[in-house]
């Protein structure tokens, strides 16, 4: 997932077992975002550089292992204790969890970091949307349609295969974020989180071997790929709980917004990859219905 914790909702910015934030946005809870979200993107740059040797499946192999290693750490699942009803969303959830990291990393090996992470980011807005009965939100999701209209204009250079992992990265989250609702009511604390993480991490084991075997890692490519899983996965996460004690519900999802930009700025001076006007404001699009969605929000 993208920079999101695996014990938050992306947008309703719950947690369990957390206490209330504070109605302010202090310095701290500000740098700590902005923080989240730096490192978030600047782990797929970097990721993305190990594509050549390893591929987006060997880099999200590894990214699963972190990211199940710091999970295990923080969670501490008592997995025996699981009953039938407890297992299986943290089973779908694993699937889910997954198959959005590998979608949303062949999707930026295909069309960029800034566009791939914009179209995943379709998935938490059309779940917050979803959630609400204003009229209002309808032009909300009209100015999203528009924005995505502008991205998957047809183009010779379209790359139709890439914008839709994108978009399946999308479906993925929004499952992703409903699923841990479900194993949060039924887990206490991040145990089911870290269930999940380690059920994903298994299922990516032949997988990683299987890369490793067929395409030897060099050791700049293995640094690439621990690296984005450090940066992808365990600094958001754990930042994310300090933020969430710390930031209202609504100023975390309004700054959650801003990772589409964030992720094309990290890939037009990291990584070199340019976005053309129309790209600009169609991930300007997307992100202004977010936010305005939240700041006009009565909640």
């Amino acid at each position: 997932m993208p920079g999101a914790s695996a014990a938050t909702t992306p947008l309703t910015g719950t947690s369990h077992g957390t206490p209330q934030p504070s109605s302010r946005v202090g310095l701290a809870g500000v740098a700590t975002m902005a923080g989240s979200g730096l490192s978030n993107q600047t782990g797929a740059a970097l990721g993305s550089l190990a594509f050549p040797v390893i591929g987006p499946v060997g880099v999200v192999a590894v990214r699963q292992y972190v990211a199940a290693a710091v999970l295990f750490a923080v969670g501490r699942p008592r997995l025996r204790e699981f009953n039938r009803r407890q297992w299986w969303p943290v089973l779908l959830l694993a699937v889910v969890f997954g198959t959005m990291n590998l979608s949303l990393y062949t999707a930026i090996d295909r069309v960029g970091l800034g566009l791939a992470v914009t179209l995943e980011f379709l998935g938490p807005l059309s779940i917050a949307l979803a959630a609400t009965r204003r009229r209002v939100d309808v032009c909300y999701a009209l100015i999203a349609a528009a924005g995505v209209v502008t991205l998957m204009r047809p183009r010779p250079s379209a790359d139709y295969l890439g914008m839709g992992l994108g978009l399946l990265a999308a479906a993925c989250w929004a499952s992703y974020i409903l699923l841990n609702r479900t194993v949060g009511d039924r887990i206490p604390g991040a145990q089911g989180s870290a269930a999940a993480a380690g059920v994903s991490a298994l299922m990516f084991l032949p997988v990683g071997i299987v890369v490793a075997v067929r395409h030897p890692p060099t050791l700049t490519a293995a640094g690439c790929a621990v690296a984005a899983g450090v940066l992808s996965s365990a600094v958001p996460y754990l930042a994310d709980l300090f933020t969430l004690r710390r930031v209202p519900a609504p100023a975390f999802g309004l700054f959650m917004s801003v990772n589409p930009v964030l992720a094309a700025l990290v890939g037009w001076i990291g990584l070199g990859q340019r976005l053309g006007w129309a790209e600009w404001a169609g991930i300007g699009a997307i992100v202004a219905a977010n936010a305005l969605s939240i700041l006009t929000s009565r909640d």
